[in-house]
């Protein structure tokens, strides 16, 4: 397998981003898909940030350092790794709040309608933006399983809300399939984009698809907590009406008027006030994934992922597969089920093979491409093989929950 893993590496047109990021000395960074590594571009642009700009320019940077249109530049370049045109995406917020602002609008586009449909076991914060809208007599809850979503969708629907690449076993949505079939029930839809966003080809303008937010601290390698995104199809642009009508969503923001008028376009989504370090390590991580290409990257995923399954196959490694099978079908990871499956991912960490953990018995793997190698893989799966075979993930320090899993 070692062989095997570096002749692949040696054939790797990817190969040699992996220096383009901070990957900690003696650890498997399998956890891309919770947060993405450090871009060694970011501490330097950071510091740039805070001592020139912040330091020397103060206020003037608004202007000076353009600081103002972070979130419509930022946006632009997020555009076309989700296939979407430029004025159609902003950066702004966290995916919640971007939830929120775009289930209430979807809400009061659609009069007469108050359900939203989504899925069981969606991530919980898609569910709970549409329990917190209901909660105050906005909307209707519904949750329908995967194959029986279409029948689902009737006249009460105002919205579907799905997440393109399922959080847990990353498996896919058919995305045109499913827009094409809300659509023709007079629903609109939004799609969470958080697990594909910059590892997976997205087409949102292809697909007709009327809504989408996403997170930049996974695949787009923003850091911690980093700014999100939100997607408006341009044909949306004027019936958009979201509740947070901050003053950075304003038409004329600085004329300072008791009245809001909302700004036109997307640009409309915006509420406080932008966070200008977090926008600039973001940008550095976009412009990062945008030159490398989402199309390469999910390629050099789905060969990631494959050889990891043959690495532990042959090691006799038996876990039962939650994800997919076919690469096609699957985001960036794997997933496995495991009635310990928290103590074997604390086993792994100990070892420096970082995935994580999802309740109640997923062991969560994700294959970032873009600083991960086929050697990366192989020792992951030899490190796998060692800790199930000795049992060392019965070791009491490891059956302990820390506050993050």
């Amino acid at each position: 397998m070692k062989d095997r893993a570096r002749h692949l590496d040696a054939a790797d047109p990817l190969a040699a981003y992996r220096e383009r990021f901070d990957v900690p000395e003696g650890v498997i960074y399998l956890d891309g898909n919770s947060l993405g590594c450090l871009p060694k571009a970011t501490p330097d642009r950071l510091a740039e940030v805070v001592r020139g700009e912040w330091g020397t320019g103060l206020v003037r940077s608004w202007n000076d350092a353009d600081w103002i249109a972070m979130p419509q530049r930022i946006g632009a370049k997020i555009a076309p790794l989700i296939g979407a045109a430029p004025h159609e995406v902003i950066a702004c917020d966290s995916v919640s709040v971007n939830l929120f602002k775009l289930i209430s609008a979807a809400l009061a586009m659609r009069p007469g309608r108050k359900v939203v449909l989504s899925e069981p076991g969606n991530f919980p914060t898609d569910l709970y933006m549409i329990d917190g809208l209901e909660r105050q007599g906005l909307a209707e809850r519904r949750l329908a399983k995967r194959g029986d979503l279409p029948d689902a969708l009737d006249e009460d629907v105002a919205l579907l809300l799905l997440t393109h690449a399922h959080y847990k076993t990353g498996e896919l949505f058919d995305m045109a399939a499913l827009t094409r079939a809300a659509h023709e029930a007079g629903a609109l839809v939004l799609w969470d984009l958080s697990h594909s966003a910059g590892a997976y080809p997205v087409h949102l303008g292809e697909c007709e698809a009327d809504f989408a937010v996403g997170c930049g601290y996974k695949y787009l390698n923003g850091g911690p907590g980093a700014p999100a995104f939100a997607f408006v199809a341009e044909r949306h642009h004027d019936a958009v009406r979201q509740p947070l009508s901050g003053w950075m969503g304003h038409a004329a923001p600085f004329e300072f008027s008791d009245d809001y008028s909302p700004a036109p376009g997307v640009d409309r989504l915006l509420c406080g006030t932008p966070p200008i370090l977090g926008m600039a390590a973001l940008e550095v991580g976009v412009d990062l994934i945008a030159e490398i290409g989402v199309d390469r990257l999910y390629a050099k995923s789905k060969a990631l992922s494959e050889f990891f399954r043959q690495c532990v196959s042959e090691h006799g490694v038996e876990l039962d597969l939650v994800s997919p099978t076919d690469p096609d079908a699957r985001g960036s990871q794997l997933s496995f089920r495991h009635g310990n499956a928290y103590a074997l991912s604390q086993a792994l960490i100990a070892r420096g093979v970082i995935g994580d953990f999802r309740d109640p018995d997923i062991l969560r793997l994700g294959f970032a491409p873009a600083y991960l190698s086929f050697t990366d893989i192989a020792e992951a799966a030899s490190h796998l093989a060692k800790v199930l075979e000795s049992g060392e993930w019965r070791r009491e320090e490891f059956g302990k929950r820390a506050a993050v899993t």
